[in-house]
C-alpha cells in the first residue's frame, strides 16, 4: 500500500487538476495505484483490519470495486479528492501501524 501511495505522491508531485483532467496517462497511472492499495486492503485478515479500526477498510475495498468494475463512473474531480485527502491521510494511518507492530 505504501508503495502505491508513494507513486501517486511521486505522479502527482507538480500536477493540477486540470492536468490530471487532460492527462490521460496520468489519470490511468493514478487509478491504477488507487487500485493497488485497495487490491492490499482487500487482502488483509478480517482480524487485521477489526485491530486497525481507525481505518476506513470497506471504503478502500470500496473503492477499489468501483475502479475496477465501475470505472466508466470515476470522475476526476473524485480522483483528485483521493489524492489530496484520502491518500495523505490513510499513509499516516499505515505508517502508524507498521511502527505499533514493530514495537511489539
Amino acid at each position: 500500500m505504501l508503495m502505491a501511495i508513494d507513486n501517486v505522491n511521486e505522479f502527482m508531485q507538480d500536477a493540477t487538476l486540470e492536468r490530471l483532467h487532460n492527462d490521460k496517462m496520468l489519470f490511468h497511472a493514478v487509478v491504477y495505484n488507487i487500485q493497488i492499495v485497495g487490491e492490499a486492503a482487500y487482502g488483509l485478515t478480517k482480524e487485521f483490519c477489526k485491530a486497525n479500526p481507525e481505518v476506513p477498510w470497506k471504503d478502500i475495498v470500496s473503492m477499489r470495486h468501483v475502479l475496477v468494475h465501475g470505472y466508466y463512473t470515476v470522475r476526476v474531480q473524485g480522483v483528485w479528492n483521493i489524492v489530496k485527502n484520502d491518500l495523505p491521510l490513510l499513509r499516516k494511518q499505515i505508517e502508524k501501524i507498521f511502527e505499533a507492530n514493530n514495537k511489539a
